[in-house]
């Protein structure tokens, strides 16, 4: 009987052992993959991965939305930010907490080295009494009315007393569309929160912005022509080209389909195909830019669609005639067209 006592309880020391050792690998495995602390429905961006062993615990993702990007330090708390550019399209925010013992600084320099690495151009960046008045730059950024509540009080109230803080915007320019960062970081020292207590919080904006001319309808034939005979001249949104470039990509076909047509219709019309350019570049730069996307179309014209040349005229003239803000991208979208203009000499 003693024996089998012995024998029992020597198996069971030997099954807790193994439970232990399972428990423990299972321990190790999860600190590894912070992701297993994530708010629910929260994913790192796929332009921007996260400082190793951070946790997120703010999300938000919005199909459209606008941010204020900040460019110069900040001299109120004022809403909209005084310096700053207004930028639309995909945005995602994401609160990071950063793991123990790394510092705001620390934290930063590996966002601006990936940043940097990833192609982005800064737009501003600024470090403590640099960034403006005091506290202005986290309760602007994660103001009343864009904070994130996914863990409760403990993500609503991040950045109560924030020290050493960190700031960057900076922008990647695509063909498809730029991309616009702004990132935070800075130590939380407001004690409530074990969590967040003297930790450092990282909060990132992602916007990425598409050409608005892409998402406008071609206009047709009969369309230009009303425009041509009541105003003398059409916008066209339909006309793409590639950044810096000035070859027609194939996705203009409609609308050059539809010139072809207003042209055929009327054989004494005759136009000025006017090429204008956003206010991003220098001035020669661009008014050179607009002048070869405006030969472009008219070259297409003749010699794809059989337009006597005679009857159209190029020019081009950069950012001088803008229809809306060049300081912001929805403003520097809608100045970036092809004019037809009625030539009535």
């Amino acid at each position: 009987m003693h024996r089998e006592t012995n024998s029992y309880h020597s198996s069971t020391n030997r099954i807790m052992a193994i439970f232990s050792m399972l428990v423990v690998s299972a321990m190790l495995l999860s600190g590894g993959a912070t992701l297993a602390a994530d708010v629910p429905g929260s994913k790192d961006s796929p332009l921007l991965k996260r400082y190793e062993g951070s946790e997120i615990i703010g999300y938000d993702y919005r199909g459209f939305d606008q941010l204020h990007l900040i460019t110069g330090p900040l001299k109120s708390y004022d809403l909209p930010p005084g310096p700053s550019t207004k930028v639309t399209g995909k945005h995602t925010r994401i609160l990071y907490v950063a793991p123990p013992e790394r510092s705001p600084l620390e934290v930063f320099h590996n966002y601006a080295k990936e940043l940097e690495q990833d192609g982005y151009e800064t737009v501003f960046t600024c470090s403590e009494a640099e960034c403006g008045k005091a506290n202005a730059m986290p309760r602007t950024l994660y103001s009343n009315d864009r904070k994130l509540s996914n863990k409760g009080q403990m993500s609503e109230y991040a950045f109560s007393s924030p020290v050493e803080p960190q700031f960057l915007a900076a922008t990647l320019r695509r063909p498809e569309g730029d991309v616009h960062v702004s990132l935070f970081v800075a130590k939380e020292t407001f004690k409530h929160f074990k969590e967040t207590s003297q930790r450092t919080l990282v909060l990132l904006d992602i916007v990425e912005t598409a050409p608005m001319e892409q998402k406008m309808v071609t206009v047709d034939a009969s369309a230009m022509a009303k425009s041509i005979a009541a105003q003398g001249t059409i916008a066209l949104y339909g006309i793409y080209f590639d950044t810096d470039k000035a070859d027609l990509k194939p996705e203009s076909g409609p609308t050059l389909e539809e010139i072809a047509k207003l042209l055929q219709g009327d054989a004494g019309l005759r136009l000025y195909v006017v090429g204008h350019t956003d206010g991003v570049g220098g001035f020669d730069y661009n008014m050179n830019l607009s002048r070869r996307r405006a030969q472009a179309v008219v070259q297409e014209m003749t010699g794809k669609y059989g337009i006597a040349g005679g009857r159209l005229k190029s020019a081009g003239v950069g950012f001088l005639a803008p229809v809306g803000s060049n300081e912001e991208e929805e403003g520097r979208a809608m100045n970036r067209r092809v004019e037809l203009v009625k030539d009535i000499n």
